[in-house]
């Protein structure tokens, strides 16, 4: 299979998905080895494809400059959510199909990133569409780059991916996801997170709407006093932490 990214980029899947547990920050999605910004810092010199620059943050999708084999990929959070509506009804994807990319030609691109959310009940799956207008249509193919990550394929371009059992694999930056399974309140609490980063909810606490001021706090209260799965509890409190240091005391 023969996928295009950013209209005249293109890569070939292979039979060798990335061997690596995402990290599920809240922000992106890491499919990465490093440990550090410096060791970031030595994974973008020493690779070529589409990264963030100054002002300017795309996905990232790395490639080894020898094999021209993906190496990484931090894919953004689109904190846009489909009505309920549109949720409802789409996307129906196929089966995932596990596989790598081999980049045609050495030569950076840049993808786009998503602008379109779709949940899953519970947010089991994340779903992060180009825009809405691949609901319009079947998916294609879902290529599994990584343990849970999925690349959708439209028409022969990429045009979103999703990530499955979010809750798992949240963590902080550069931290490697807890091994253990989430708790039941972490996976709760990943979805008031969620409800709080998007409209209408987001809009009302914006506005100062008494009960969404306290649905904030109440989670942010929530995620402090939880002792166990700290470590994804940590990341949940970092996710809506701009929203608590610019409204939690309203």
């Amino acid at each position: 299979m023969r996928l295009s990214f950013d209209g005249d980029w293109y890569a070939t899947v292979t039979d060798d998905p990335l061997h690596i547990t995402p990290r599920f920050t809240g922000d992106s999605v890491d499919v990465v080895r490093y440990a550090d910004a410096v060791e970031r810092e030595g994974f973008l010199t020493n690779t070529f494809g589409s990264q963030d620059r100054l002002w300017d943050t795309p996905d990232v999708l790395r490639f080894d400059p020898d094999s021209r084999k993906l190496v990484g990929a931090e894919l953004q959070m689109p904190y846009v959510s489909a009505s309920a509506e549109t949720s409802v009804r789409g996307p129906v994807l196929p089966a995932v199909r596990r596989g790598g990319l081999r980049a045609e030609e050495v030569r950076d691109f840049r993808q786009e990133t998503c602008t379109v959310l779709c949940r899953a009940p519970g947010d089991t799956v994340l779903t992060c569409l180009r825009d809405l207008d691949v609901l319009d249509e079947p998916v294609d193919a879902c290529v599994g780059i990584a343990p849970d990550v999925a690349l959708l394929v439209q028409h022969g371009a990429v045009a979103g991916w999703s990530l499955t059992d979010p809750a798992r694999h949240l963590t902080t930056a550069y931290a490697a996801p807890d091994p253990a399974p989430p708790s039941p309140a972490t996976r709760a609490l990943l979805s008031s997170c969620l409800d709080l980063l998007m409209d209408p909810l987001l809009e009302e606490v914006q506005d100062g709407e008494p009960a969404a001021l306290a649905r904030l706090r109440n989670t942010h209260q929530a995620l402090r006093a939880q002792r166990e799965d700290r470590r994804r509890a940590d990341a949940l409190l970092s996710l809506i932490g701009n929203l608590m240091e610019g409204y939690g005391d309203r």
